[in-house]
Parts: structure tokens; sequence; C-alpha cells
């Protein structure tokens, strides 16, 4: 965690982006407690948006609560990894699909932007040591950046209530099955359909990419089950 952060207005909103990336970037590990004086003494804040991040991020899925330990980093398990993936492969491509056929350019701007950054990370230090969460966060950008354009703004908050729990597990599952490779070349297949309005391919692609995945991390990844679940807040 930095030393210090200079706050614009909404200090809330600075603190849960940066805890955030703390744990998509495995700085914050699966089950840390998170302490909100350690918190806010790291980041120069006073405990109340640090509080208030907290709440934010435990309806996200990366924070959990628990009656007796508080606030701790979300652990994957593979219930975890099921549900998310299950509710994943019913909407998500339907709503790429959907986004394709109602021609939204500025959604494939974007998932052209995050798919060229990802080729460069990919081949970036911080890959060759093991640091996968950078990756992940593109990975995030790309699939929000198909399916907003949808024109359903429900379904687009459900699929963006799930982003930061999907990015979790990617990052998990890569540590055991490095496989952005194939996932790039997945995502290059799907942005290449997409630009020439083939939406029912897209559809099929996007399908076969969040299967695909599933498959890998339920097949590859030592993942606890769940037990008696925390309570979240």
């Amino acid at each position: 965690m930095p030393e210090m952060l200079r706050l614009p207005a909404s200090r809330t909103e600075l603190v849960l982006e940066e805890i955030r990336r703390a744990i998509l970037t495995r700085r914050l590990l699966p089950g840390q407690p998170l302490v909100e004086m350690e918190l806010a003494s790291q980041l120069g804040v006073s405990k109340t948006p640090v509080r208030e991040a907290l709440k934010l991020l435990s309806g996200s899925g990366l924070v959990t609560f628990s009656p007796y330990k508080g606030a701790s980093v979300r652990v994957v398990d593979r219930e975890l990894a099921m549900a998310v993936y299950d509710v994943r492969l019913l909407l998500e491509p339907e709503a790429v699909g959907r986004a394709v056929s109602r021609g939204d350019q500025a959604g494939l701007v974007a998932a052209r932007t995050a798919l060229d950054s990802a080729r460069a990370v990919m081949t970036s230090d911080a890959m060759a040591s093991g640091d996968h969460s950078e990756l992940s966060l593109l990975n995030r950008a790309f699939h929000q950046a198909m399916y907003c354009g949808c024109g359903n703004p429900l379904l687009i908050s459900v699929l963006d209530d799930l982003r930061d729990r999907a990015a979790l597990i990617s990052v998990v599952g890569w540590e055991t099955s490095p496989s952005w490779d194939v996932e790039w070349e997945e995502h290059r297949a799907i942005l290449a359909a997409a630009t020439d309005g083939a939406d029912d391919l897209v559809t099929e692609l996007t399908r076969g990419h969040i299967q695909g995945f599933l498959d890998r991390i339920v097949a590859t990844m030592d993942l606890p089950t769940s037990g008696v679940a925390p309570v979240d807040a």
C-alpha cells in the first residue's frame, strides 16, 4: 500500500479504488484481515472513508465480513467460481451479442485498447516475475467494453457487479493454469467477429471463452469448498 494518497473530492472513492487494486494485485491476499486503523494509516486518511469503502467492496464481492473477525479479503472457493461463471454464462454472451447487433463502436474501440494493452503486459517484466494482476484488470476492461453497449442498463449493472469477483478468480486461476495466451487469442477472435458485425458468432465465441476458462480453473485449481459462509455486510 502507498504511504500517502493525494485525495480528490471523494475520499471514499479513491480509498475504494486503492483497496480494490491492492486486492486484485495480490498486495492484499485472500483471507487477509482488513483492519480499518491500519488501512487508514497507510492511506493517510481517517477511518470513515476506509469503513465506507470496505462496505462497498463487500457489495462487489472482494471483501467479506465475519461477526467475530471483521473484514477480510474474500477467499476464492469452488462455490464462488461456479456461481460467478454460471451467471456470466447465462447473461454475458447475450449482452455482447446485443451490443454488436446495435453497432456499438465505442465499445469496440475500448476493447481494442484493452486487447493491445494486454499484449504489451504479457511480455512485461511483471508477467515474467509471476505478477498477473495488471493482465486481470485489462481482461476485466475488455469484457466490460464488449457488453456495455447492449442497451439494457440493468443487464450491464448485473454484469458489472460480477467484474471484481471474476477478476479475483482469474488472478488466482492463472497462478495454477497460466492460460492467458489462449484467452488473448480468444479475445482477438471475439473482437474480430464483433468488428465484422457477426453478432451470432460473437455470442457463440463469448460463451465458449467463458466456459473454457471455467473448465480450466475447476480442473486445475485446488479450490476449497466454502464450508460456513461469512456474513456479508
